[in-house]
């Protein structure tokens, strides 16, 4: 009888919310703020794309914690990534940066004070990226034989390490282009002009840039496409998947783990992430609210209206997976410095 007695006050305090974490305790992030450092100055794609995030990420998580951006603009996302990887394992810092900050620790650059397979990754809206090198029409290189045989095509980017200019280094690379000059100093709209001006033969620019700037680009032959990269290789771009894919052009295990790397430093998107002191079950809130996000129609409506683009969000264990499978060994990445810096283009 007094077993009974026993069981039976015990449930009834349980049931009153007495007895464990499930019925007495509050969410752990009701109340609290979460910090979002952001690696850019403010008014951004970047924060613009951070902005439609934000209010779906406090809906998913328990306790629906405000969220407050902090600016620390510097170093391509270094300074905010080292802010980042050193702030306190409360789970109330997440970083929003680019993807220089990969490619950064990749290349050993200075100021990188964070280790990059150190943070806890909750993934990106953004992870498709294609390009596509063409030529201005006069030229008449309407195919990739015509274009490998002409020499001295003046390409217009931005600057050195801008996408501009990597990627236009990479087809002029890989396509095997004979005494190519880089044109600098334009902004990427001003390098549509030099094109149409005649000051400038040819550029890369991103597949959906190309569409939003000049709609009937492609239908009305405005310029002459000769080849695409795309990031990830296996996705469908309706309007230039008649191109010639820069992969069947690698002649070595060399130039394809140099496309490897240069495709991976992009694909992360512009990545969130957090610090590494996190606890596991934090962490997991955080993923579990971000892939909330990323799974709402509304949140694509919402992204949709603000970026004027559709999400092509990467998961965080997708995003953590190609951060780990990036290649680092020395020879790739001198090749990746040669092929991206100032000097002349290597042999093939």
């Amino acid at each position: 009888m007094r077993t009974l007695l026993v069981i039976w006050v015990c449930g009834v305090v349980s049931s009153l919310g007495f007895g464990g974490y499930v019925y007495g305790q509050a969410p752990y992030y009701q109340g609290k703020t979460i910090k979002l450092i952001q690696g850019r100055e403010p008014g951004g794609s970047g924060d613009i794309r951070s902005k439609a995030v934000t209010p779906f990420l406090r809906k998913y998580i328990p306790g629906n914690p405000t969220i407050v951006s902090e600016y620390v603009a510097g170093g391509g996302g270094r300074k905010a990534a080292n802010q980042v990887f050193t702030a306190r394992g409360d789970g109330l810092t997440i970083g929003h940066v680019s993807s220089g900050i990969v490619t950064s620790a990749v290349l050993g650059e200075t100021g990188v004070q964070y280790d990059l397979d150190k943070f806890h990754c909750l993934g990106s809206t953004d992870s498709a990226f294609h390009y596509a090198f063409f030529t201005r029409k006069e030229l008449g290189l309407n195919n990739l034989e015509k274009v490998r045989a002409y020499s001295g095509l003046r390409i217009g980017a931005t600057s050195i390490g801008h996408t501009t200019y990597t990627y236009g280094r990479t087809f002029a690379w890989l396509l095997g282009l004979k005494d190519v000059k880089f044109v600098l100093g334009y902004s990427s709209l001003e390098v549509d002009v030099g094109m149409q001006r005649g000051e400038l033969d040819a550029r890369s620019n991103n597949t959906a840039e190309i569409v939003r700037r000049n709609p009937d680009a492609v239908k009305k032959n405005m310029f002459d496409f000769v080849a695409i990269l795309k990031i990830p290789r296996e996705d469908k771009e309706p309007n230039f998947d008649h191109l010639p894919e820069v992969d069947n052009l690698v002649k070595s295990e060399r130039e394809r783990r140099f496309l490897h790397l240069m495709r991976s430093t992009r694909l992360v998107g512009t990545p969130y992430i957090i610090p590494p002191a996190t606890p596991k079950e934090y962490v997991q809130i955080l993923r579990d609210g971000m892939k909330k996000t990323f799974q709402d129609p509304e949140f694509h409506k919402e992204f949709r209206k603000l970026t004027g683009d559709d999400p092509s969000a990467l998961m965080p264990e997708n995003q953590e997976e190609i951060v780990r499978s990036i290649p680092r060994d020395a020879e790739t990445i001198d090749l990746f410095n040669t092929v991206n810096g100032a000097k002349p283009l290597p042999p093939r």
